[in-house]
């Protein structure tokens, strides 16, 4: 009889199969306990889903598209993700461009980058030369508790230095063109907080050294591959996978030593609320939503036709115009407003992986952020938004899915009013995430863990919150003092990642005439 079937019942149950909840079930089977995942929806993967939303034959990424963490993370390097999934990884990891038909661009090598960027090169050179140098470090205090001390104090003292630099309305000191600008406040605003702030610039400088350190991978076949990555270890290490089955009480459970729940907050605080103390349940009230998105995504007859082709060497593209359009957008939906134009987050992963659409076709993926339940449809903001860059896009478009903030959270409860971030990632929330504590996974109720976004250190496809709710868990109820081996076993691992994609090696038909 299999530990997960015994009399005495499960050691430990996950709810939710993000990748925060797939991280803890890995890392929990994984020390031998018996461990079973409970998913709502009829497919694992949360913010890893992707699906034929538009016409079939077109896959596209629901939530998270490129992975700026796959190869950063902690917990992806112990359980060797690049092993096991394919990557891309383009040449340029972002670009933004500008009127007149400029474009800023922030190739993987950081000389490149700063060649490219001419009087403003020993600037930028100088802002992420030392954290990219260091970028090991970075990830380590970036993706950690931040009330403990630091491994590495000097790059955490440099990158806090450097996050003020940048989190202020002297942002621009260092800088002579708008290019610079225009490519730090492009990757500050994948956050939905006001530009500029500290929390904008610290996100944003991680997202920018990795860029550098190991480019923005992309999963080939879609971000779906990491989570089945994930749930095949589950499965390998004896643990279980129920889907199509929501948790509304957690009564309705089997008896468990442990319950991790990859959920908003707010979700695990009601389901738990009778061993809950008053005073977290307080607590844990105050714990304020972000604003939201809205998605859109679009099947494609042809790759969108960019004004400037070096923008074909990327998969993503900030379009927002300079640093000041950028704040200015940013803010007006801070200030609870629709911007026009908009800041448009866009990434078309099939410039570099062709098994996502029919030959010589494309998916594109968009959003912008708009006010917390907004319901408002963005489409046309978001095709003009486009179309100044890359004239004739409309006439490309053959298939298009939207939704909007409410139509996100309907889809994947954990982003309340279409906050995807489970909870604004403010500095003060990110410091006390969802409380002020040393181990802020572990809930005051007996074997209740949190693992989600909702949790430090906040939002990113990074699998770290499951890990240290599993960790910690681990050590308190279970007994363990050493962690399990994550790396991958027997049969695990795949061929070697496909070589980084330049311009030259994208399918001659699928460019268009310049």
């Amino acid at each position: 009889m299999s530990a997960s079937t015994s009399a005495d019942g499960l050691d430990a149950i996950v709810i939710g199969s993000g990748p925060n909840g797939l991280s803890a079930a890995v890392t929990l089977a994984r020390a031998g306990l018996s461990v079973r995942v409970y998913e709502r929806n009829a497919t694992i993967g949360g913010g890893l889903r992707t699906e034929e939303l538009t016409l079939p034959g077109f896959r596209h990424d629901i939530c998270s598209a490129v992975h700026p963490l796959a190869f950063a993370s902690g917990f992806f390097r112990k359980f060797g993700l690049d092993k096991r999934v394919p990557f891309v990884v383009p040449s340029a990891s972002y670009g933004n461009p500008l009127d007149g038909g400029r474009v800023a661009m922030a190739y993987r090598d950081l000389e490149r980058t700063a060649d490219s960027l001419g009087v403003d090169g020993p600037a930028w050179r100088a802002l992420l030369g030392p954290l990219v140098r260091e970028a090991d470090a970075v990830a380590q205090f970036t993706g950690s508790q931040l009330l403990q001390v630091p491994r590495h104090p000097l790059v955490a003292a440099r990158f806090g230095l450097t996050a003020l630099a940048q989190g202020g309305p002297w942002w621009d000191l260092p800088f002579r063109t708008e290019a610079p600008g225009a490519l730090l406040a492009g990757v500050f605003a994948h956050t939905t907080v006001p530009l500029p702030s500290v929390a904008g610039a610290a996100a944003g400088l991680t997202l920018a050294t990795y860029a550098h350190a190991r480019g923005w991978p992309i999963p080939v076949g879609g971000s779906q591959a990491i989570a089945e990555a994930m749930a095949a270890d589950v499965r390998a290490h004896g643990g279980e996978i129920v889907t199509g089955t929501p948790v509304d009480s957690l009564a309705d459970l089997p008896d468990a030593r442990v319950i991790v729940f990859d959920t908003h907050v707010a979700t695990a605080a009601r389901l738990g609320e009778d061993r809950l103390s008053a005073g977290y349940l307080r607590r844990i009230a105050r714990f304020r939503d972000g604003n939201g998105v809205f998605k859109a995504d679009f099947a494609l007859s042809g790759p969108v036709p960019w004004t400037n082709p070096d923008l074909y060497e990327t998969a993503t593209v900030h379009l927002g115009g300079t640093r000041r359009d950028v704040a200015r957008a940013e803010n007006a939906v801070a200030a609870g407003g629709h911007s026009e134009p908009p800041y448009v987050l866009l990434s078309q992963p099939t410039l570099f992986d062709a098994s996502r659409a029919p030959a010589g076709q494309h998916v594109l993926w968009t959003y912008t952020h708009v006010p917390r339940g907004s319901t408002e449809d963005r489409t046309e903001a978001i095709i003009r938004r486009i179309e100044q860059f890359a004239p004739g896009f409309r006439d490309l478009i053959i298939g298009t899915s939207t939704m909007n903030a409410v139509q996100v959270e309907q889809h994947n409860p954990n982003y309340i009013g279409g906050d995807i971030s489970a909870g604004a990632p403010d500095f003060s929330q990110l410091v006390a995430r969802p409380v002020l504590s040393s181990d802020p996974w572990r809930m005051p109720g007996r074997g209740l863990y949190l693992a989600s976004a909702s949790a430090v250190p906040g939002p990113g496809v990074h699998g770290l919150g499951g890990y240290y709710a599993a960790r910690s868990a681990l050590r308190h109820d279970f007994g363990f003092t050493r962690m399990p081996d994550l790396s991958p076993g027997p049969g695990q691992t795949i061929p070697a990642p496909a070589a980084p994609l330049v311009p030259d090696a994208i399918r001659p038909n699928t460019l268009p005439e310049q």
